[in-house]
């Protein structure tokens, strides 16, 4: 079984990947992925990588073929004290180290059990992209999301709740006829709304 958490990571027979926009919570899905043992890959959605700069309305805006470590230099060159500060320097360097550059969705040919995005907005993209393939082998993919707010408490409270489904499905018999209970128990223990729906390849 394949599950992809939008980030993407592989662990037993799980593929996984999750996809989200927010370094704030990327950060912490794969700090607690990592300490889980989980092997995590990560993906963007957009036309162009894009990181915090000096003001809301001012974001650093890179093509996917820029590296991590041209990404870091141009940081770090700009304005080294900020992007320090806001830790955008450390997840470049860490970046850096797992893979040489970001990798953008709709480009992956992999095949998934399991997506799951931590924004409606990826959701929807990842959906979108999904359907506008043409279908070879019919293996269904289930996508489902759970919104996360940007800020690192509310990017803590989910990586821990994102870990604990994935654990659980994980260790289900048969995930198809087992995912909309868990999902549901999901829902009334967090409070949070979970969005599902199948795909196929």
């Amino acid at each position: 079984m394949k599950l992809l958490i939008l980030f993407l990571g592989y662990f037993m027979f799980l593929a996984f990947g999750i996809l989200c926009l927010s370094l704030t919570v990327i950060l912490c899905l794969l700090l607690s992925f990592s300490k889980r043992g989980f092997s995590v890959r990560s993906f963007g959605t957009g036309t162009h990588v894009k990181l915090p700069g000096p003001a809301p309305d001012k974001p650093n805006v890179y093509d996917f073929k820029t590296t991590y470590d041209q990404m870091y230099n141009d940081l770090l060159r700009k304005d080294k004290e900020l992007y320090t500060q806001n830790g955008i320097l450390h997840m470049l360097d860490r970046n850096k180290r797992i893979k040489p550059r970001p990798e953008r969705f709709q480009n992956c040919k992999d095949l998934f059990d399991l997506i799951l995005t931590c924004e409606e907005r990826v959701y929807d993209q990842v959906v979108e992209d999904l359907n506008s393939r043409e279908q070879e082998t019919c293996q269904p993919v289930h996508v489902v999301n759970v919104d996360i707010q940007d800020n690192h408490e509310e990017a803590t409270l989910g990586a821990f709740l994102i870990c604990e489904l994935c654990q659980c499905i994980q260790h289900t018999e048969d995930m198809e006829n087992e995912i909309d209970e868990l999902l549901q128990e999901f829902e009334e223990k967090s409070g949070r709304t979970f969005l599902h729906t199948v795909c196929f390849y």
